[in-house]
C-alpha cells in the first residue's frame, strides 16, 4: 500500500468566493496515463489496490456541502474509488474524525457524472485536510481522467 501526493500540493491555487457570501467550489483532478500512473503525482509507478492519492487540500474552516465527480475517461475496468479526507498533520480529531469515504464510497470507474447523495452529516474542518482518493478494487493499468468539485462554505479558520 502506498500514499501518493499531487506535485506542489501545498501551492495549488484555489479560486473561489463570491462578492456577497462565502460559498466556494474547490476543484481537483485525477488522471492516469496508459500504464495507470497518476500523471501529476510524486510517484512513478501505477496506482495500486489500496493506494491513497492526495488530490489537494481542503482548508481549515471549510464546511463541505456536496460534491460532483465527472469521469470523462474511464479508468481500469471494475475499479472503484472512495473519496474522503485526512488531516494534513496526520493527527485525527475526535469531534470531526478523518473519514476515507466521506464524499463517496465505491464510486465506479465508468464515464459519467455523480453527485454526492449520501447522508453523511455536514462537518466543518477544524484544520487543513487532504482530499483523498482510495483506489479500491483494481490496480490502475489504463488511462483515465476525473474531476471532482467540492462545494462548501468557507467559514474562516476555526
Amino acid at each position: 500500500m502506498a500514499t501518493n501526493t499531487k506535485k506542489n500540493i501545498d501551492n495549488l491555487r484555489q479560486i473561489g468566493g463570491v462578492p456577497y457570501g462565502n460559498l466556494t467550489g474547490l476543484e481537483f483532478s485525477f488522471e492516469t496515463n496508459a500504464s495507470g500512473v497518476w500523471v501529476d503525482s510524486d510517484q512513478t509507478s501505477a496506482v495500486g489496490i489500496a493506494d491513497v492519492c492526495r488530490l489537494g487540500i481542503l482548508p481549515a474552516g471549510f464546511r463541505p456541502l456536496f460534491s460532483i465527480v465527472t469521469i470523462s475517461d474511464a479508468f481500469t475496468a471494475n475499479s472503484t474509488f472512495d473519496f474522503g479526507f485526512a488531516y494534513v498533520d496526520g493527527v485525527d480529531v475526535t469531534a470531526v474524525p478523518q473519514d476515507a469515504d466521506y464524499f463517496y464510497n465505491d464510486l465506479d470507474e465508468a464515464v459519467g457524472v455523480t453527485l454526492k447523495t449520501s447522508s453523511t452529516a455536514p462537518i466543518t474542518l477544524p484544520k487543513d485536510a487532504y482530499l483523498t482518493l482510495l483506489n479500491n478494487t483494481a490496480a490502475q493499468a489504463a488511462a483515465g481522467q476525473l474531476h471532482i468539485i467540492v462545494v462548501g462554505v468557507l467559514t474562516g479558520t476555526p
